[in-house]
């Protein structure tokens, strides 16, 4: 292979991977419908729409361009596992002890425009993936997420 190709053949390769544009999904998220109950969705950052996607399980798609987010904030909340149904069902010893424990949410907040009003859309994420979609909005928006609260102990 002469000096020249090898040269081309490198320049297309490179062109090559610039044009590529990557879509990263997550699958285990909530959002809420339209009577305020959480159901599953799907996030995805798509590079080639440029814009963030949520696709819930019922209702309409969302679709956010890059463009008109003003901001990412994620936090987290704390509360006691109790609640109307443990009380009532749980047996005694196991209903004891899930009580005592306390469950995490991770919240995600996306502020963006839409014909001129500002408007937020709020996402319950996984505890499994919930840094890997903080990384994910650095990745795809070139915006770092505000972390809220003592969030940042993460």
């Amino acid at each position: 292979m002469s000096r020249t190709s090898r040269s081309l053949f490198l320049v297309v390769a490179l062109l090559r991977t610039l044009c590529i544009a990557e879509e990263t999904s997550f699958q285990h998220v909530k959002v809420p419908e339209a009577k305020g109950k959480e159901i599953n969705a799907v996030l995805i950052f798509s590079d080639s729409r440029q814009a963030v996607d949520v696709h819930p399980a019922k209702g309409d798609n969302l679709s956010i361009p890059y463009a008109v987010i003003d901001k990412f904030s994620y936090e987290f909340s704390k509360r006691h596992r109790i609640n109307e149904a443990t009380i009532i069902t749980a047996p005694i010893g196991i209903g004891a002890v899930a009580m005592l424990t306390k469950s995490r949410s991770h919240w995600l907040e996306i502020d963006y425009q839409h014909e001129e009003v500002m408007k937020a859309y709020v996402i319950r994420m996984d505890k499994k993936n919930y840094i890997h979609i903080l990384d994910a909005i650095k990745a795809h928006t070139g915006k770092d997420p505000e972390i809220l609260g003592n969030a940042n102990k993460r």
